[in-house]
């Protein structure tokens, strides 16, 4: 896109106190505590990777095809001029050039190619969460799709034939978008669809049968699915009954003979947000599909791909909180009131500071999270770390989100409600990455069904708490008070969004004395930890060094 030279002379006034265009902006260079977790978390060797993503990004090109891609949502293509079934779903082609972005810098793979797929070069999972959390800046919608891709190949590792053939094809770097058999395509995405409409979460209420197609290998679906995203994915990972129970199945959009799969798409979903990306109820209607894992064991062979895609809905929070953040800092300091800048109003400056440690806390936990990931390749601590760690890291930054993105609006006033600025997309994006893949209540339960069942997960957390102990008295005394909770069993699963959300908070605040500047440390742990502040954003504690804080979530060294 051309660089714009607005004309600000009007016949009636002036137009001044305003701020200049956002992009173009390099999303990695410009944060500061991005670049220090690649750093410490263990991809360091990906860092010239993530310059050239973030500079691209964050360009003027990528902000325009994510503004046009969400003002042309897709459209569902149920037959063909001739009245032939295709349940094709038809894309602007904003959202295909983001697709294309995505893939060719590796987003969906980047964690399985920078080794074999079946044993990572440590830091690939760091690597991609870096690139997923600059993407969702500009356009979330995508990251759906790419994010599935890439959790598909630890659940298809349970069936190796299967994966030998459908792995490749996810590793690829080049975005395919033809209604093709996957064996034709340069490059394939996957799907997942688990939710039917009388069980939601509750998975196991599933009524979609599955019956052997004769003597071989596959299967045949017959059932429906309430919530099934990105229906132009080249295959889906799903779940059906069999007389051995609730089992895990491959279902690719064309049949072997080069048929198109029986998989017939409703309707569209008409989403609050996340409008870009594509979401369907969809029928199997004697639909061919091949098993992944063992029959009967549904929910422990795709939990797999549900553990990696929390990753994603975890760094997908941080990185709408990065981008509201950001888009506050720029226009506040570029825009007057009362004879000073707003962001060197006291108040404004408050606010201000408040997300930024928000945000520099939800970078901390995510990275972390992803370091034991890759951990977990080789490490059973890391990954019952990772398995526990996870769930926290989606619960609590995806309820922190959506009101430190209307603080961000509200920093730009009247304006920032408009729709042509970026805010209104992003606030109604916020709310999206708490319910997918289980929302708040089923994540709360888990973690305390995971504490019950893998006591490696509790030895994890408590080690990686302990790595702070005698730092701060005020993180002390929450990690001991935090225990007793724990020990205490009585009403426990009323109270696990409170235990969650101290473990969080807990993990975050030891992440930040270890590795933060001290500012930002002692801030975080007053106004957290030590009950010297308030509910809202903007009632920090006196005495804190605001400068530092906003500085560096600047970019400024």
């Amino acid at each position: 896109m051309a660089h714009r030279s607005p004309i600000a002379q009007l016949a009636t006034h002036a137009v001044t106190n305003q701020p200049p265009d956002f992009a173009p902006r390099d999303l990695y260079a410009t944060d500061l505590a991005l670049r220090e977790a690649v750093q410490r978390e263990g991809a360091a060797w990906a860092g010239e990777a993530l310059g050239v993503l973030g500079a691209e990004a964050g360009s003027e090109r990528v902000v325009e095809w994510g503004e046009q891609a969400n003002r042309n949502p897709p459209v569902l293509k149920t037959f063909d001029r001739y009245g032939r079934r295709i349940d094709e779903v038809e894309f602007h082609p904003a959202y295909h050039a983001l697709m294309e972005l995505a893939m060719r810098h590796r987003v969906h793979s980047i964690a399985w190619t920078a080794g074999a797929w079946t044993a990572a070069r440590p830091g690939g999972h760091v690597a991609h969460a870096a690139m997923g959390y600059m993407l969702t800046q500009w356009e979330a919608g995508v990251l759906c799709p790419v994010a599935m891709t890439y959790a598909a190949v630890p659940a298809l590792r349970h069936q190796p034939d299967v994966a030998a053939e459908w792995v490749p094809r996810i590793l690829s770097d080049r975005y395919d978008p033809r209604m093709i058999p996957a064996s034709e395509k340069t490059g394939v995405t996957v799907g997942m669809a688990m939710t039917e409409k009388q069980g939601g979460s509750d998975v196991r209420a599933n009524t979609t049968r599955a019956r052997r197609d004769g003597d071989g290998a596959a299967y045949r679906l017959t059932g429906h699915k309430w919530f099934c995203s990105a229906p132009m994915s080249d295959a889906f990972l799903t779940l059906a009954q069999t007389d051995k129970g609730l089992s895990c199945f491959l279902v690719p959009r064309w049949t072997p003979d080069g048929e198109r799969n029986p998989f017939l798409i409703q309707r569209l979903k008409d989403k609050l947000g996340n409008r870009s990306n594509a979401s369907s109820e969809i029928e199997y209607a004697d639909t061919w599909a091949l098993p992944v894992g063992e029959e009967g064991r549904g929910v422990a062979t795709i939990i797999d791909m549900v553990h990696h895609t929390r990753l994603d809905t975890s760094f997908a929070a941080a990185g709408l909180m990065r981008a509201a953040l950001a888009q506050a800092l720029h226009h506040t300091r570029h825009r007057t009131a009362f004879q000073k800048r707003l962001s060197d109003q006291p108040l404004m400056r408050a606010v201000l500071a408040d997300m930024a440690l928000e945000v520099e806390a939800a970078i901390a936990l995510l990275f972390r999270v992803a370091r034991a990931f890759d951990e977990g390749e080789k490490d059973p601590a890391a990954r019952a770390f990772a398995r526990l760690a996870v769930a926290v890291a989606k619960y609590w930054l995806n309820k922190r989100c959506p009101n430190l993105v209307y603080e961000a609006m509200e920093c730009h006033g009247g304006g920032g409600y408009v729709e042509e600025g970026p805010l209104p997309r992003l606030y109604r994006e916020a709310p999206l990455n708490s319910i997918w893949e289980g929302s708040g209540n089923v994540i709360c339960l888990d973690v305390l069904r995971t504490l019950e069942k893998e006591p490696a997960a509790l030895a994890a957390l408590t080690a990686d708490l302990g790595a702070a102990r005698g730092l701060d008295a005020r993180l002390d005394r929450w990690v001991e008070h935090t225990g007793a909770l724990f020990a205490d069993r009585a009403n426990q699963e009323a109270r696990a969004r409170l235990l969650v959300e101290r473990t969080a908070l807990a993990l975050q605040a030891g992440l930040l004395l270890r590795h933060a500047p001290p500012a930002v440390a002692e801030a975080f742990c007053a106004s957290r930890l030590g009950n010297e502040g308030g509910r809202a954003y903007g009632t920090l504690p006196p005495g804190l060094d605001l400068e530092a804080i906003l500085g560096r979530a600047a970019g400024e060294a």
